[in-house]
């Protein structure tokens, strides 16, 4: 698979700067916030086929995960912020579909998909309610991909040798739009969706292929902090 640890690590690295950043006044400017919540990452799956010599239209479908969610804000102006998302790995079946539907669980994946977003926010600091919208960069990680007996039977029948596999990581861009509520100085709540465009390649070890467009949707609750 393709590792790309010099990207992660930019991305990661612009989430701790934005954690260390000076504070001030309620989601103003200079204003950091902290939040945590449950995020639930639902694939929109439309698969290509698995090549040849699999059955002609052999497609896949992804699972969805639900994992909790450290996130960042630091306020630009009153209006404008930055916010960086993370959290613990999504852990995805694999699933037959199209021709192989009804096979079962192919594989598992685990991904991680760290985002930058800039945000703008409507109203002002202090309102009750400040609906918002933002656009972020997303860098998609994938690993510990683990492939299946039924997967084995499906692109490589009969040889018993088990059939391995890789997706492809990818950079891509994400919008989201969500509604805050400050229950008071200090603490707010919030709901987020989020939505990618996100199209990749899984790379068998039989040397078959298989394109993907996975365009997640991600739900965001979450409860945050003032400082």
């Amino acid at each position: 698979m393709k590792v790309r640890f010099n990207s992660l690590c930019k991305v990661l690295g612009v989430a701790a700067a934005l954690a260390c950043a000076s504070t001030a006044s309620a989601q103003s400017a200079g204003q950091l916030t902290a939040k945590i919540g449950a995020n639930q990452l639902t694939p929109k799956v439309e698969s290509g086929d698995i090549s040849a010599p699999a059955l002609p239209g052999s497609k896949a479908d992804v699972g969805k995960d639900t994992q909790p969610v450290l996130i960042f804000a630091y306020g630009l102006t009153d209006n404008i912020s930055l916010e960086a998302a993370l959290g613990t790995p999504y852990k995805h079946k694999i699933y037959g579909a199209g021709a192989i539907a009804g096979t079962g669980e192919l594989g598992t994946v685990q991904a991680l998909p760290p985002t930058l977003f800039v945000q703008y926010r409507f109203g002002a600091p202090n309102a009750l309610f400040r609906p918002f919208v933002g656009i972020g960069a997303t860098y998609a990680y994938f690993m510990k991909e683990r492939g299946s007996a039924k997967m084995t039977a499906i692109t490589n029948p009969g040889s018993g040798v088990p059939t391995t596999f890789s997706i492809d990581n990818k950079f891509t861009y994400t919008g989201q739009i969500g509604l805050a509520m400050n229950f008071n100085e200090k603490w707010f709540a919030d709901v987020t969706v989020n939505k990618s465009k996100l199209r990749t390649d899984v790379q068998f070890s039989t040397g078959q292929t298989q394109h993907m467009k996975l365009d997640p949707v991600a739900v965001v609750l979450a409860v945050g902090y003032k400082f």
